[in-house]
């Protein structure tokens, strides 16, 4: 199969991503770039940007540019236990997203760092389905590196040039 004719879904941990360009690039995602880089020239089915909302902070600005720039949204608010602490990922809703529609598609692209994906990734893998695993190297569990077909390490030509947060 030719590389344009591959059939590519990406799941982007927004909050992953987010954090791991301020703390160690102190800089903001191009999420135009992003999805240059993640598409690579092949047929995108589906661009989903997982967002965890806080009271605190408004992002709808930030999703309408997600959304005019060809992402879809899927956003939950963050739940504060009891106790104070604050629990907020979509890690679950990536893994349930990505396996419905891994029929579908011959590469799913997975931009995030976090090591809980490793089991997804070998599950998919089994399915027959490309995984590649999208991230800044520094803060990607190396068993996630190593679980993916291919591992794509993001570098600062991602970020906005000259954004400080």
């Amino acid at each position: 199969m030719s590389l344009k004719a591959q059939r590519v879904g990406i799941f982007v941990d927004v909050q992953n991503l987010f954090y791991s360009a301020k703390y160690q690039h102190h800089a903001k995602v191009d999420f135009t770039k992003l999805l240059n880089i993640c598409l690579n020239d092949r047929q995108l089915i589906r661009a989903i940007a997982y967002i965890v909302q806080t009271p605190d902070i408004d992002q709808s600005g930030f999703i309408n540019i997600l959304t005019g720039i060809g992402y879809e949204i899927k956003s939950k608010d963050l739940r504060v236990r009891p106790d104070g602490t604050a629990k907020g990922d979509w890690d679950m809703g990536i893994a349930i997203d990505t396996i419905a529609m891994a029929e579908r598609l011959d590469a799913v692209v997975l931009v995030s760092g976090d090591g809980d994906f490793c089991d997804l990734i070998h599950m998919l893998k089994a399915k027959g389905v490309v995984t590649e695993v999208v991230s800044f190297p520094n803060n990607t569990a190396e068993d996630l590196k190593i679980a993916a077909t291919f591992y794509i390490p993001l570098d600062k030509s991602v970020l906005y040039s000259g954004s400080k947060l």
